[in-house]
């Protein structure tokens, strides 16, 4: 069994360490947040800090929010950087910039330490069901070492390659569910518009090639008006930027990803950073001054 560290019991993050748990390892968790009970009462151990973390486990796993919140764990005070030996390896599974990412593996592996980028995809049901896509960056030989651990959290495991490209897959991923949500929003938006039934329309599309995830899950969830997180319009406002900054960058236009983003940007607006990332359909409907349950707005 594995000594491993885990900063960031969030939504995502607790379910994910509590499947480590389950399978039997000691678990390390920061005790200056919030821990959930049935946490700790499976075992998990409290520490004061991400060096006393990093102190006591051999894999460190980061679930946090950006690419700063990334870096306070890693090197701010009482950090886990100030806490590794050689031979320890670094996971780090928020979804942060590709290019940050490369300098903060360049600092730990002159620690002596492994680092890997592992970004997830598949929200909060894929943390809870140990079903998450995970798009790995690093060496293999570190890669290997951890995939037992990965496994445990999730079902589609890669690794894509060098450091940074696990956060670059993310990115693209991210520009993928967001344009299918925009997407999916205007296919819905139309047919009630048109006086179809949205609901029925959405049950004959999944039976053919438009048929999706996106159009199954959040399809329902603009039908039923469920727009609960899931996963916040912030948290993908925040990676939509790191994909639009990326694309500046380099010199590469983008400009449907622009537009979602200001679809996202309209929601929170209008006090929608919390709502679920379905919820970009409300954007639409203020456009529409009508809504996919059939209602003028």
């Amino acid at each position: 069994m594995s000594k491993v560290g885990f900063i960031g019991l969030g939504i995502m993050g607790a379910p994910m360490a509590g499947h480590l748990l389950a399978a039997g390892h000691e678990l390390y968790v920061d005790g200056r947040h919030s821990v959930p009970s049935a946490l700790l009462t499976q075992g998990a151990v409290r520490c004061d800090s991400g060096r006393e973390i990093a102190g006591r486990a051999d894999v460190i796993i980061i679930m946090v929010p950006d690419t700063p919140d990334v870096a306070a764990v890693l090197f701010g005070p009482e950090g886990v950087a100030a806490g590794l030996s050689p031979g320890k390896t670094v996971v780090d599974m928020s979804s942060i910039a590709p290019l940050e990412t490369r300098e903060f593996a360049q600092r730990i592996n002159a620690l002596g330490c492994a680092y890997l980028d592992a970004p997830v995809s598949g929200g909060e049901l894929g943390a809870k069901a140990a079903t998450l896509t995970i798009m790995v960056g690093g060496q293999e030989a570190a890669f290997n070492a951890v995939r037992p651990l990965l496994e445990l959290m999730g079902k589609n495991i890669t690794l894509v390659g060098a450091n940074g490209d696990g956060q670059t897959c993310k990115v693209a991923n991210q520009i993928i569910v967001a344009l299918t949500i925009e997407a999916v929003g205007e296919a819905l938006l139309l047919a009630s518009r048109l006086g179809a039934d949205p609901a029925r329309v959405r049950q004959a599309l999944m039976g053919g090639f438009a048929a999706s995830r996106i159009l199954e899950v959040h399809g329902e969830r603009m039908i039923k008006r469920t727009f609960a997180p899931g996963f916040r319009i912030e948290l993908h406002q925040k990676d939509l930027g790191l994909a639009l900054s990326a694309a500046r960058r380099s010199g590469v236009s983008l400009p449907n990803t622009a537009t979602a983003q200001e679809l996202f940007n309209a929601c929170a607006a209008h006090g929608g950073q919390a709502w679920d990332h379905s919820a970009m359909v409300r954007a639409l409907e203020l456009l529409a001054n009508h809504d996919v349950a059939g209602s003028e707005r």
